[in-house]
C-alpha cells in the first residue's frame, strides 16, 4: 500500500530535512492547531516518493534556516522583531500558510515578500515551478489531514473563482 510508505517517507524526510522560507506579509499569524506536539503528517496529500524526496532536499537547502527543520517556524514567529517584521512562520499546519490557495503559495515563494516589506527573498530565480511544487508538497505532507482537507476545499473554491473571471 503506497500511502503508509509515503507517510514514512515524509516522516523520514521531515526528521532529516527542514522547512520552506515563507513569510506572508499582511497575514495575521493567528491560526494554531492546539497541540504542543508536531502534527501527524497527512496521508491525504501524499505525492510520489520522488517528489517528496526532492521537496525535502530543496526545503532543507533553501528553507530550513528560517522555517525550521520540521517546518515548525522561527521562535516567537507571532511577534514582530526589532525591525517590525514577523519571523518565518511554521509551515507544518500550525501557522497561516494553509489559509492560502496554491496559486498564492507559489507566488509568495517565487516573488518573496521583500517587495511587500517582509523578509523572505524571491526564490523564482533559483527554484523552477517543479521545485516550488515539490517544496509545497513536502511541507503540506506535514499538515494534519483535517487541515489539508480544509485547504483543499478552499483551494478548489479559489480555483473555481479564478476560472470564472
Amino acid at each position: 500500500m503506497a500511502i503508509p510508505d509515503m507517510r514514512t517517507s515524509a516522516r523520514y524526510a521531515g526528521a532529516t530535512c527542514a522547512a520552506l522560507m515563507f513569510l506572508l506579509v499582511g497575514c495575521e499569524p493567528s491560526v494554531n492547531v492546539p497541540s504542543a506536539a508536531p502534527p501527524e503528517p497527512s496521508a491525504v496529500n501524499a505525492t510520489s516518493p520522488e517528489q517528496m524526496r526532492r521537496g525535502a532536499q530543496l526545503y532543507a537547502t533553501n528553507c530550513a534556516a528560517c522555517h525550521g527543520a520540521q517546518a515548525e517556524g522561527a521562535p516567537n514567529w507571532q511577534k514582530p522583531g526589532a525591525d517590525g517584521k514577523y519571523p518565518a512562520p511554521p509551515l507544518n499546519g500550525t501557522g497561516h500558510a494553509w489559509h492560502h490557495p496554491l496559486a498564492v503559495l507559489k507566488t509568495t515563494i517565487k516573488g518573496g515578500t521583500m517587495r511587500l516589506g517582509g523578509s523572505m527573498p524571491a526564490w523564482g530565480g533559483k527554484l523552477d515551478d517543479a521545485d516550488i511544487e515539490a517544496v509545497i508538497a513536502w511541507f503540506q505532507s506535514r499538515w494534519p489531514d483535517e487541515i489539508y482537507q480544509s485547504w483543499m476545499a478552499m483551494d478548489q473554491k479559489a480555483r473555481q473563482g479564478t476560472d470564472n473571471r
